[in-house]
């Protein structure tokens, strides 16, 4: 202690301060620490800092805090939280009046790492927070011999952001990182960039550019606002703008789904009086039923809105329930002639007149299919019709002789029991064959008219999945290259 005393007398007397001789003091260290700058540089750093005062001589002058950011990855995108995860190489530094030393005293040290708990820190903060990210603890801060203090990081931001998912998979999403202290106003900490706004905007060095979001830019902005008119705070926002790659959801969600159309339009060119037809739609059908099940976990969810692709799906679903109606309905016209009526006139009139000309549909081409309808198995009649064999000269002559026997019966009271039955059965023969021609025109007439409606539908239906298609093409081209 009497050591000690006469020391600082000794110092006080040499050289009017106590602070300057305790750099000479702490040089006089022995042991194992004897001759170490560094902790000598320690040593006179610390001694006597106050770290929970804001490191300024004058109260009056703010202490500005320079930031920057450098996004490194894009570690996920909750489109159903709206939450954006990433991780980013955080820099900031301010100026120490209160770490300052000169390097001729300690052998031209003009830097020092000391640990960040033992200085005074800015409580700069990101308004977005939402959760606690898996960052790594970095202790120590780099500190120049001017009292400039540098503090770098890495950090994982798990941070709220308002994302648009109508757009997917070619959305582009702008996030933001609101940097500002939380308690301080602008009379004691302001913010400032380190670099310029261009340099921050362009800057992709460090990002990691292999994953689904591709960084365009990164925009910076400052703004000061005040709550209640008379404080007001300092912030720094960074727009971090990401665009999603779609390749991978092209490949999976589009391409199959456009595929399976395809197949629907080919569909049409059976023969509409083919019950292949129906099968072959209702299968497409249920494949694309089980296709919306598979990729439904891919497509994102949100509370407030549903994807364009989303409503893409609902409408090919929609178009191929049209498509499977319409083969439903045409094939019905078509079949069971003998239960309807003959062709309205006003149907003629529309469809086989009208209809036609509209079409372009040649006459040669419904004569040609009213021929083959003819010789169709599925106007076969039931068993009347194969109990009677006979081809069209012989029916005629039978109808002939059906005639000429009825003038005879008719003139004659009396005959023989055999030939009696005889006319009856030619009668009846006659009547049936009649009946057969009748129905046979009637089968015509509509076959005719599902032939005309299934082309006026099927062009219908593939204007529709055209005009579809091409907008839907030019949104997303548009949203692409924007």
């Amino acid at each position: 202690m009497k050591c000690s005393a006469l020391w600082t007398a000794l110092c006080v007397y040499m050289y009017g301060a106590v602070v300057t001789c305790s750099v000479k003091k702490l040089g006089n260290n022995t042991g194992r620490f004897a001759n170490a700058t560094l902790v000598r540089l320690n040593e006179f750093l610390s001694a006597g800092y106050k770290k929970g005062v804001r490191p300024v001589r004058d109260w009056r002058q703010s202490t500005t805090v320079a930031i920057d950011l450098m996004v490194y990855a894009i570690l996920n995108v909750d489109e159903k939280n709206q939450v954006l995860t990433t991780y980013v190489w955080y820099r900031q530094q301010w100026t120490d009046e209160f770490l300052a030393w000169d390097p001729e005293e300690f052998d031209e040290v003009k830097q020092i790492s000391i640990p960040t708990a033992n200085i005074w820190v800015p409580d700069i903060l990101i308004n977005e927070f939402v959760d606690v990210g898996k960052s790594p603890d970095i202790p120590y801060v780099y500190v120049g011999h001017n009292g400039l203090v540098r503090n770098y990081k890495p950090i994982q931001v798990v941070t709220a952001c308002s994302l648009n998912i109508y757009n997917f998979p070619y959305d582009v999403q702008k996030c933001s990182l609101t940097f500002q202290s939380w308690l301080h106003t602008t009379k004691d900490i302001n913010i400032t960039l380190m670099r310029t706004p261009e340099e921050v905007m362009n800057d992709k060095s460090v990002f990691m550019n292999q994953g689904e979001w591709e960084l365009l830019h990164v925009l910076s902005t400052y703004k000061e606002f005040s709550i209640d008119n008379d404080d007001y705070y300092a912030e720094m926002k960074f727009h971090v703008v990401i665009r999603r790659r779609p390749l991978f959801y092209t490949v999976n969600l589009l391409l199959p789904s456009v595929f399976l159309m395809v197949m629907d339009i080919v569909g049409f060119y059976l023969p509409p009086d083919s019950g292949e037809r129906v099968s072959f739609k209702i299968t497409l059908l249920l494949g694309y039923s089980v296709f919306l099940i598979i990729v439904s976990d891919t497509l994102p969810a949100t509370a407030i809105g549903t994807p364009l692709i989303g409503v893409y799906f609902v409408v090919c679903m929609a178009l191929l329930v049209i498509s499977l109606t319409e083969s439903v309905l045409i094939v019905r016209l078509v079949h069971k002639q003998d239960l309807q009526s003959r062709v309205p006139q006003w149907v003629k009139h529309l469809v086989l007149e009208k209809a036609t000309v509209l079409l372009c549909i040649r006459n040669k081409k419904v004569c040609s299919l009213l021929s083959q309808g003819s010789d169709l198995p599925l106007y076969k009649e039931n068993n009347m019709n194969t109990a009677v064999h006979c081809n069209h000269h012989s029916c005629e002559g039978s109808r002939d002789a059906g005639r000429n026997l009825g003038l005879g019966l008719s003139t004659r009271d009396t005959g023989p029991p055999v030939m009696e039955g005889i006319l009856r059965e030619i009668t009846t023969i006659r009547r049936f064959m009649e009946k057969k021609d009748e129905s046979r025109e009637i089968a015509k007439e509509w076959l005719q008219v599902g032939y005309v409606l299934d082309v006026l539908l099927f062009r219908v239906y593939l204007l529709t999945v055209l005009a579809y298609s091409i907008t839907l093409g030019t949104l997303w081209s548009v949203w692409q290259n924007v």
